[in-house]
């Protein structure tokens, strides 16, 4: 119970500064993860949490679950093709070279072998930008840059899996199994497709009708029987996440729509709770054996090695050279990272530890700095901060302006 009081009173100081979180650098994903070290064993002690239970790893995979199902409508099929392109490039570029150029420092500097240094370079390579909702979640950053960090995010964690499966399986000696990992990967995308569009086209039935304080109830009904459906046939549900947001977005606007504003609170909620659950993880126990090249790699991966990769991926394209910036910028790691840095830890590997250990630094550093920078790069591309944000005092009294996005 101690867990879930202390997420309920940083839930309502973070909506009760969230107005002023969206001026200012001050970051409510921040607030969680330093809540969760506080009250972790490396903190008060409050609660105890193993790394290698099963609540850290389905905490994690619903979160990353929700957050990809609710990015995935904001990207329907149009939206996928007019920014393939440039999307395309990330993807077949920057990801690759941004997995590499972990890999070597990781190798160099943190002293893993090869074939755990590629590992923790597909640990780290997948983006997620909902530390960024600054950037992502306004309507009048440029169209293009919002899409390119939001479906580059949504499509990198299911790419990343299979290299980080087969590190995983070439690290504990075992056979990759590549065949059965492609039927994930297929069945994934697969499902993530056929399930929303059969239920999408069958509410054009005329006796299927919603009443209007529900629809927002019917895309939440398809994300539970695919999350369901995934993890019964073992397909990627991850990229099954984002396909069915994207297919729904597609097919159907008006149920996507109705939709919106209830899975951002979902999705918030659900990453906020992996926030304060893995910052728990995070102990002085944990990090104080990490030697100065651990640091070093935390460090070149996020400053150096992402922002080089997208940079060389973005040349000669329509960017402006502020928009290219900030997609390069943000880069952060996520919730992929930590459900695959949790694979790792339980996978057995000889160097297990260390690997989650780098990659939990990693993403912590990551956090802090992304979450706190994302106002910052929206007044560099000339966007200004939210204001006259509703407050508590009564409708006549105060004439509010719609609600902005909660920023992370």
């Amino acid at each position: 119970m101690a867990l879930a009081l202390v997420f309920g009173v940083i839930l309502l100081i973070s909506v009760s500064l969230s107005g002023v979180a969206a001026r200012t650098i001050l970051s409510t994903a921040l607030m969680f993860l330093v809540a969760g070290a506080v009250i972790g064993q490396g903190g008060l002690g409050l609660v105890d949490i193993p790394s290698d239970g099963l609540f850290v790893t389905a905490l994690a995979d619903l979160a990353l679950f929700t957050v990809l199902f609710v990015d995935g409508q904001r990207a329907g099929l149009p939206d996928l093709k007019e920014g393939w392109r440039i999307t395309g490039r990330t993807l077949g570029l920057a990801m690759p070279l941004t997995m590499i150029g972990i890999a070597v420092p990781a190798h160099y500097l943190a002293g893993l072998d090869w074939t755990t240094a590629l590992l923790v370079g597909a640990i780290l390579s997948p983006t997620d930008p909902v530390f960024a909702s600054a950037i992502v979640g306004r309507q009048d950053v440029p169209i293009r840059l919002r899409r390119l960090l939001n479906v580059e995010s949504g499509l990198n964690d299911g790419l990343a899996l299979p290299f980080v499966l087969i590190f995983l399986a070439t690290a504990a000696n075992r056979d990759a199994h590549l065949g059965e990992i492609a039927l994930e990967l297929v069945a994934g995308l697969a499902l993530g497709i056929v399930i929303p569009a059969v239920v999408v086209l069958a509410w054009r039935a005329k006796i299927l009708t919603a009443e209007p304080r529900l629809q927002a109830l019917g895309p939440l009904a398809i994300a539970i029987i695919l999350y369901a459906s995934c993890h019964l046939t073992h397909a990627n549900p991850y990229l099954a996440a984002f396909a069915a947001g994207s297919t729904i977005a597609t097919l159907d606007r008006v149920s996507a729509e109705h939709f919106e504003h209830f899975g951002d609170l979902l999705s918030e909620t659900t990453k906020f709770a992996a926030l304060l659950v893995f910052g728990a993880l995070i102990t002085p126990e944990r990090i104080s054996h990490l030697s100065v090249g651990d640091w070093a790699v935390a460090v070149l991966a996020i400053l150096l090695v992402r922002p080089a990769s997208m940079m060389l991926s973005l040349l000669r394209t329509p960017l402006t050279t502020h928009e290219r910036s900030a997609a390069a910028w943000f880069g952060p790691k996520g919730f992929a990272s930590v459900v695959y840095g949790l694979l790792a830890l339980q996978a057995g590997i000889p160097q297990g530890d260390h690997v989650f250990d780098l990659v939990a630094i990693t993403i912590a550093l990551s956090i802090v700095l992304h979450s706190s920078t994302d106002v910052p790069v929206a007044k560099m591309l000339r966007i200004e901060p939210p204001d006259n944000l509703p407050t508590g005092q009564p409708a006549s009294a105060a004439r509010a302006e719609p609600d902005e996005p909660m920023k992370s």
